[in-house]
């Protein structure tokens, strides 16, 4: 382990430090879990190293992540609600900076660890899915009023699924660096027939019919955290990639992570479908939050944006499968045709019961 003492005296953290472990299951950051005894209570803190590799402009990732917790605590408190608990608590370095950066270039950032709270790494029940609806519906709601411009998009593009095709899908087949384009002409064929709908949302907002908002971009179920002990849905976490964006996104991202009867990698695509009844517990669960802070154009694309999520995910598989593997981690040569098969099956099964899933979200009360 590193000297993780040197970098825990910076934020100066109140009490005697008891114990500092490496902590989650995250795959980019390194997160440690500091507990601390005081004389009134005992306190834990998360401290984090940012991959600098992945979020490159840290100064920008952490004004976003500032501002928005910032404006949370404010409007969760309005609402009668516990700062302390439903948002993330940053804590400055001692010389008042939002991180620190060590001599080797190193970055560290702290927060508060919510008190008696745990996380899920996967859906077990609908029920549980629901609830991290209701948390990321409330994400939205409590910063439906925030002015979205103001944050720095640190992915530029990131779920521009047009661009994602012109600028990546169709240069990579072009190129085919891993000589692989033929072993995958069926999911190349795919993709181009449904190249119509990776605009849909782009000309939607280029129209003024879909607003821009705060979004998180990264709705896994274990980013949000649950009461140990009632295992209501209390706060949302890693706001590493949060930035401006449509609801649309965080919404479809979850049914494609939440909603499928498999696991992302599953080989038999026959096993592969949207769960109606999942998706019907997470649309239900969102909308009682967020429901009335959204437009009509918002509504009318929520079953829509899980399709098209699932279609760029698939295609982002398929992109790196023909660029020879250089962007997500494989455990064996075929592994991202594999993930884009399974995506494109899901695909394909929400396209058979679109008509379903659209009927669901209009008889959702909120």
């Amino acid at each position: 382990m590193e000297n993780i003492n040197h970098i825990l005296e910076q934020f100066k953290f109140k009490g005697t430090l008891t114990d500092c472990e490496i902590f989650g299951s995250g795959h980019i950051n390194t997160t440690y879990l500091a507990s601390y005894e005081c004389e009134d209570m005992n306190r834990q803190y998360i401290v984090q190293k940012v991959n600098t590799n992945v979020f490159k402009d840290i100064d920008s990732l952490m004004e976003n992540v500032f501002a928005v917790t910032s404006y949370l605590r404010n409007v969760i408190k309005e609402n009668g609600g516990n700062p302390s608990r439903e948002t993330l608590h940053f804590i400055k370095t001692a010389d008042g900076k939002k991180y620190f950066k060590d001599d080797d270039g190193s970055c560290y950032r702290a927060y508060r660890f919510v008190d008696r709270s745990i996380s899920h790494d996967s859906v077990e029940s609908a029920e549980v899915f629901k609830k991290s609806g209701e948390a990321f519906g409330r994400f939205q709601k409590y910063l439906s009023d925030f002015p979205a411009q103001t944050l720095t998009e640190t992915i530029p593009n990131f779920h521009n699924t047009i661009w994602r095709y012109e600028n990546e899908f169709l240069p990579a087949l072009e190129k085919n660096l891993s000589g692989r384009a033929d072993t995958c002409q069926a999911e190349i064929d795919f993709v181009k027939a449904r190249k119509d709908d990776c605009s849909r949302l782009v000309n939607l907002i280029n129209d003024g019919s879909l607003p821009l908002r705060v979004t998180h971009n990264d709705t896994k179920l274990n980013n949000v955290m649950f009461d140990i002990d009632t295992d209501d849905a209390i706060c949302v976490i890693d706001l590493d990639t949060v930035m401006p964006g449509l609801a649309l996104y965080d919404f479809g991202d979850s049914i494609r992570f939440g909603a499928n009867t498999c696991a992302e990698d599953e080989k038999d695509t026959s096993k592969v479908a949207i769960d109606l009844d999942y998706f019907k517990a997470y649309a239900e669960g969102f909308l009682s939050q967020a429901g009335k802070s959204f437009n009509q154009c918002e509504i009318d694309n929520l079953a829509f944006s899980a399709k098209l999520m699932t279609f760029e995910c698939g295609m982002r598989f398929l992109t790196d499968y023909i660029n020879g593997d250089t962007y997500f981690k494989t455990a064996y040569p075929e592994h991202n045709l594999v993930r884009a098969r399974c995506q494109f099956a899901l695909v394909s099964d929400m396209e058979s019961k679109m008509d379903e899933m659209e009927s669901i979200i209009k008889n959702i009360k909120y």
